[in-house]
């Protein structure tokens, strides 16, 4: 009876002293979960701030960026229009985005195109999509990969620039998007695509930022142009001095700064790998450039700011689709390939060959894309971004250096299926508008130069002066004339 008697006082005690104890276990779980709730909310603000903003960085990659670096390499009388069609591509592809192309890219479908379920941008709003992002409004993750649709077929128009038609450059992209850039776009980044390295691809091709999808395709495709509508009628199988080298000088440099978006924005988050994307982005275009500039210096005995300029861009083409993959070292292994490569495309292959790729688009972003897309299989490694894992969660090889030689096969599979691609499609795209409208503009309005005969807008104006349009504080120097007048400040 004692015992019992006992037993009952210490389970009276211990409840007793366990009810408080267990409400503060309850208050801490409460506190704990609301915790992780404002640690997720933050995540996915700071995410969506950072993804709006390199989606801003990419959008000045095409305009101002792009087009000032093409209208400065161009003559005088073919600047506005270049730099339009890089404008123009804004609104054509911005549209076709918004109707069919997001859809046909990001909603399932099979392994080669998407389908239509976000058709008209249904159903994309704030809440994410978790196949792509699990902190993203969708609506964020749609605009950033806009920006990258909308600078492919601008890059493109280096090619013919100077000799084809607006309305037909209008009608190219149109087509060009719907046949080329949605349906490879899908089978490398699409959930299900052929290529897609992470969502159930047959063959698993890397492509961090668009090595195949922006750089191959538009560097291909531009190849395909230039040899089909053949060279401008003063085509002398050398470079046409550019206007105004100052114009492509500040256009690279928006260019490089852009490209951190394009790049480390790729990483769709705030993240370490964000930070790896955006030093390997810088190495390898300091890289390029100046193996690019040493290589002019010693061959012709000056460095040149062109020469210096496309050694930045190719070293930015070539890291794209290996920048969240390699680390700062393999990066700048990486440039110095780019500079070399495309140096050797542009300034030897192209005048053997003879074809007129105005604005050496195959030679940086062709060749570039596909130099960067074989050396991402080999110097990937997943220290870096472990993407490979078995079904148990353990971290495998991911490129060739570490032991994945089958990684190099399947980027080549990637450049080749781009290649076919990009090479087919717009064959097919540039006849059927040339049947249809034409492609070139006629002898007489080349001569003329497009900004004029297809715009009807000169992009500088220069005043005669005459003696009432000198200001009162300035007179004319000593033996000066009107027509040629040295004028000195009073």
């Amino acid at each position: 009876m004692k015992l019992n008697l006992w037993f009952r006082c210490l389970s009276i005690v211990s409840v007793v002293v366990m009810l408080p104890l267990l409400a503060f276990s309850d208050e801490v779980g409460d506190r704990i979960a609301k915790l992780e709730t404002a640690a997720a909310g933050a995540q996915s603000s700071a995410d969506n701030a950072f993804v709006l903003l390199c989606s801003a960085l990419v959008l000045l990659m095409t305009i101002p960026g792009l087009a000032l670096f093409y209208g400065g390499l161009v003559r005088q009388k073919n600047v506005l229009s270049t730099m339009l069609k890089s404008m123009i591509s804004v609104g054509i592809v911005t549209l076709l985005w918004a109707f069919v192309g997001y859809s046909l890219v990001f909603s399932d479908g099979n392994a080669f195109i998407g389908g239509l379920d976000f058709a008209f941008l249904r159903g994309v709003g704030a809440e994410p999509n978790a196949d792509y992002s699990t902190t993203l409004p969708q609506q964020t993750f749609m605009i950033f990969q806009l920006m990258f649709a909308i600078i492919t077929p601008a890059l493109i128009t280096g090619a013919f620039a100077e000799r084809i038609k607006f309305v037909s450059k209008m009608a190219f992209t149109t087509l060009w998007m719907l046949l080329v850039y949605f349906p490879l776009a899908h089978i490398v980044w699409g959930k299900g695509g052929y290529l897609n390295a992470v969502l159930g691809g047959a063959f698993p091709a890397l492509d961090f930022a668009g090595g195949t999808v922006v750089h191959i395709s538009s560097g291909v495709s531009a190849l395909v142009c230039a040899l089909y509508l053949g060279r401008r009628i003063d085509y002398k199988n050398e470079p046409t001095a550019p206007h105004n080298t100052v114009l492509s000088l500040i256009g690279a440099g928006l260019l490089w700064f852009g490209w951190f978006g394009f790049n480390a924005g790729s990483a769709l988050s705030a993240s370490g790998l964000a930070t790896s994307a955006f030093v390997t982005t810088h190495f390898a275009a300091a890289t390029a450039m100046l193996t690019w500039v040493l290589i002019d210096w010693l061959r012709n005995g000056k460095p040149t700011v062109i020469g210096a300029i496309s050694g930045a861009v190719a070293g930015l083409v070539c890291i794209t689709p290996a920048a969240g993959f390699v680390s700062p070292l393999s990066a700048i292994a990486i440039g110095a390939v780019a500079g070399t490569a495309c140096y050797i495309m542009v300034c030897e292959v192209k005048k053997r060959f003879g074809y007129d790729d105005t604005l050496d688009v195959f030679g940086i972003h062709g060749i570039g894309g596909i130099f960067g897309a074989i050396l991402t299989g080999v110097l990937a490694t997943s220290a870096v971004n472990p993407i490979f894992k078995d079904a148990s969660g353990y971290i495998l090889p991911v490129g060739w250096i570490e032991g994945n030689g089958m990684q190099v096969v399947n980027q080549l599979i990637g450049v080749g299926i781009t290649i076919a691609l990009a090479s087919i499609g717009s064959l097919v795209i540039l006849k059927f508008v040339d049947l249809v409208i034409g492609l070139r503009v006629t002898e007489s309005e080349e001569n003329t130069g497009l900004d004029f005969s297809q715009h009807g807008e000169t992009a500088y104006v220069f005043e005669r002066i005459t003696e009432t349009s000198i200001p009162p504080n300035i007179t004319q120097a000593k033996g000066g004339d009107l027509t040629t007048p040295e004028l000195v400040l009073e």
